[in-house]
């Protein structure tokens, strides 16, 4: 080859890089539309002012007859947008990302004034506070992107949730919500006003988190997230509220995004429907990918091959005079094969599962639903959801019985010891009326009612094995544990109420209630709710919050008899229990440090009472103790009669996202403590004492299109608890069990997790790029989880630790 050609072949790719860059140096922009309502009432808003911030030549709508704005030529970035109208408090809308590969499209609700005077000062409402407008203390929205910017939050909004005050993060391998002390299954799941089935993968009944999300930030919209006292149309939880939205697709111009990474592959699309009448689908998919790293040899907790999918849809059709009609739908399958026979090295811990078994686990949960809303006047909004859920889990569980005469473990025979099919379908309902009586005081009363169609059947049998674990000394015949169908109801009726004082005093209060008809006894009286919020000046306000908060069991909970046989049905057979109580005292106060810096401290007690403990004898047991893991409960007869108490105050110091960075810390210290039937006061096992997290990221621009963004989030809190080991127990059980004496008395050494986020975004003419990557527990910190058991050893406990060091990255692009 001939000098010439060489240059020419080494100047082509700088030429081609050169002209790539500069390709992607021109300033680009993108469209940002939306609506603006009233927030009571929902009705358009005519001739409000929307400009961007700091927009150079500066770029403004106004909103037309129907309340839509139009912001053409905005730049990419991140951008703050002001929305003004006289009469309404103004609203600021922080950290709005513009991509040249998606519209983005903001539905604002503006609160009105007490007096129409535009002389009158008025507190903007920012980015993060609640879209409910019935909530003044213990809530905060969450916008799609914070599931992705938070370092450790993998695109899931419980995980993210676990980086505010108050919220325990000590289980790498779940994204169960401890709030405040109490226990996960406390947390009440909503979309779109209808109470749905745990949304996780690989959902275990009885609990309320999974270690995989079937939600997804690309078809959510903003939401709320209450930890405490939350308003009276919330109902069947104790401990917090994720009330989630399920946004339109874009309805003028076809969309879609693909993605990569290791948790799997998804899809997007979304577009107009009929652009005429504004109508639209998003739809989206997602299959799991994690086998592909597991063979790869990358430690992700479980030798198996966990494969799962899962999949959303939304058709909106808006009619004449504000009316809408929407389909949705979300749904999840997952399977998982943990096989145990196979191994050699038994000393291999499985975090998912057990070390003495093959197990074959498989869980469902879907929800299809229909949506109507539509202001009927200027001052009068009603919505109405019907849906149906359905929600099943499977298993089936083999007994490893191994020869250890050679020293080298071999597989001898399987033995099938457990099989169980766990189904609850629901029909639900969800209805309210807003009512807007003046600019003072505003109205919501509502239903939420459900009907259970549920089946459980379950069968066991024990195998007995010879004092060297070698060897079947014994198999018990097959017994039933449950074997029954139900079909209650469970009715909520609420009523709440808004009232503005003066510009500074805002009042609310509801009461609710819930009828729950499987037994005598499963009905709450009327549940009152109340809110104070008083604004000092601009930059300080008070909040107090109280509520008497109710909640049933987990229907499979009612069924189960451990005595019973094949000659006969069940019926339910701890019937005869109440609802989980809790009556929470909140009061709070907020400060503005600086333009974008915030200091929230908020104190609360807690009392629960009517908790199922054991009817007959002196135990240490509480349901309270109950709702993570991958365990099923089994509970033997019960009564409501056990209480507790939780107590603390959480700390945070905000600064939002300016000047290319933001953080977030925040510190708690609670008490939490219960009482079994025993009387004696103990600590509860989410009683951690103290959490707290450091959350900070920073973007750097490269040219006009180019960014990298760094995330770090730091968690540091108190250990999980256990206690003195039931020799004997834990023997018979085959798996760890301690004494009443001592329980939940001692506290594993501290949990310390750093997450670590890298992302880069490239953004050209038609498309988004990102190329991120999430590591979790960055310097590999050994926290222990629980305890093991291991057979054959004078003690047989073994510290079980979390997840170590695990890299998960994704590709995405938006077009």
């Amino acid at each position: 080859m001939n000098m010439r050609k060489k240059r020419i072949l080494l100047v082509l790719p700088i030429l081609f890089f050169l002209g790539f860059f500069s390709s992607v140096s021109a300033q680009l922009t993108q469209t940002v539309r939306g609506v603006v309502v009233d927030a009571e009432s929902q009705y358009p808003l005519i001739g409000v002012n929307v400009i961007v911030l700091d927009s150079d030549p500066l770029v403004g709508s106004v909103t037309d007859e129907k309340g839509k704005y139009r912001l053409k030529g905005v730049k990419i970035g991140r951008r703050s947008i002001k929305f003004t109208s006289i009469g309404y408090k103004d609203v600021v809308l922080d950290d709005i990302i513009v991509t040249s590969g998606k519209e983005v499209i903001i539905k604002v609700k503006m609160d009105e004034t007490v007096t129409a005077m535009d002389e009158v000062v008025i507190v903007a409402k920012k980015s993060g506070e609640p879209i409910n407008e019935m909530a003044v203390i213990s809530a905060r929205e969450f916008s799609v992107y914070e599931t992705e910017k938070y370092a450790g939050s993998r695109g899931d909004p419980a995980r993210m949730a676990k980086s505010y005050p108050g919220v325990l993060s000590s289980d790498d391998s779940r994204n169960d919500i401890v709030i405040r002390g109490n226990t996960p299954l406390g947390v009440l799941w909503r979309l779109e006003g209808i109470n749905i089935p745990n949304p996780n993968h690989f959902s275990i009944p009885g609990t309320g988190g999974g270690p995989v999300t079937i939600l997804n930030n690309k078809f959510l919209a903003n939401s709320d997230f209450f930890t405490a006292a939350f308003p009276a149309e919330y109902s069947n939880g104790i401990a917090g509220v994720f009330d989630l939205k399920m946004r339109s697709g874009n309805n003028e111009t076809y969309e879609g995004s693909a993605q990569f990474g290791f948790l799997g592959t998804e899809l997007m699309a979304e577009g107009p429907i009929s652009k005429k009448k504004g109508s639209s689908f998003l739809a989206m998919y997602k299959y799991s990918t994690v086998s592909i790293f597991n063979s790869l040899g990358i430690n992700i907790g479980t030798t198996s091959n966990p494969k799962y999918q899962d999949a959303a849809f939304r058709l909106n059709f808006p009619f004449k005079k504000g009316g809408n009609l929407a389909i949705f739908a979300i749904g999840g399958d997952s399977r998982v094969p943990i096989i145990i026979s196979t191994q050699k090295d038994t000393s291999l811990t499985e975090l998912y599962g057990d070390n003495d078994r093959d197990q074959y686990f498989g869980s469902r949960m879907g929800l299809i639903g229909l949506s109507y809303t539509k202001p009927l006047n200027r001052n009068t909004f009603i919505k109405a959801v019907f849906s149906a859920s359905h929600q099943r889990v499977d298993a089936k569980h083999d007994k490893i019985v191994r020869d250890g005469s050679s020293g080298v473990f071999v597989v001898d025979t399987l033995i099938s010891i457990l099989d169980y099919k766990f189904r609850d379908n629901k029909y639900s309902a969800y209805l309210s009326l807003n009512k807007k009586f003046n600019r003072k005081l505003s109205f919501k009363a509502g239903l939420n009612f459900d009907f259970y169609d549920s089946k459980y059947i379950d069968s066991v049998r024990v195998v007995t094995l010879k004092n060297d674990n070698t060897a079947v000394k014994d198999i018990s015949p097959w017994r039933i544990r449950w074997k029954a169908t139900g079909n209650p109801m469970l009715i909520q009726p609420y009523i709440q109420f808004k009232y503005k004082a003066t510009e500074k005093l805002t009042l609310t209060g509801g009461v609710t209630s819930n009828i729950f008809t499987i037994g005598e006894n499963s009905n709450s009286p009327i549940e009152p709710r109340f809110g104070l919020s008083y604004q000092f000046d601009r930059k300080q306000k008070f909040n107090l919050g109280l509520g008497l908060h109710s909640q049933t069991l987990a229907p499979y909970l009612y069924y189960f008899d451990k005595n019973l046989d094949f000659k006969r049905e069940l019926s339910p057979y701890n019937k005869d229990l109440g609802l989980l109580k809790s009556l929470h005292v909140v009061v709070g106060y907020e400060r503005y440090l600086g333009k974008n810096i915030r200091f929230k401290a908020e104190t609360y007690y807690q009392y629960l009472y009517d908790l199922p403990i054991a009817a007959e004898g002196k135990s240490a047991y509480s349901l309270l103790n109950s709702g993570s893991g991958f365990s099923r409960f089994f509970p033997d007869k019960l009564k409501s009669a056990g209480t507790g108490r939780n107590y603390g105050i959480d700390l945070t110091i905000e600064k939002g996202f300016s000047h290319g960075y933001f953080i977030m810390m925040s510190g708690s210290l609670f008490d939490s403590k219960y009482k079994g039937s025993d009387g004696i006061l103990r600590n509860s096992s989410f009683n951690g004492r103290f959490a707290t997290n450091f959350l900070g990221g920073k973007e750097f621009k490269i040219g006009s299109r180019q960014t990298i963004n760094l995330g770090v989030k730091v968690a540091w809190t108190g250990g999980r608890r256990y206690g003195e080991i039931d020799l004997e127990a834990s023997n018979r059980e085959q798996e760890i069990v301690y004494t009443d004496e001592h329980y939940n008395e001692y506290q594993f050494k501290d949990y310390f997790r750093t997450d670590l986020k890298i992302a880069y975004k490239l953004n050209t003419k038609k498309f988004t790029h990102e190329i991120a990557i999430d590591i979790s527990n960055l310097f590999d910190t050994k926290n222990v989880l629980n305890h093991g058991f291991v057979a054959g050893r004078a003690d047989p406990r073994i510290e079980q630790l979390q997840l170590g060091r695990l890299p998960i990255f994704y590709y995405r692009f938006d077009f």
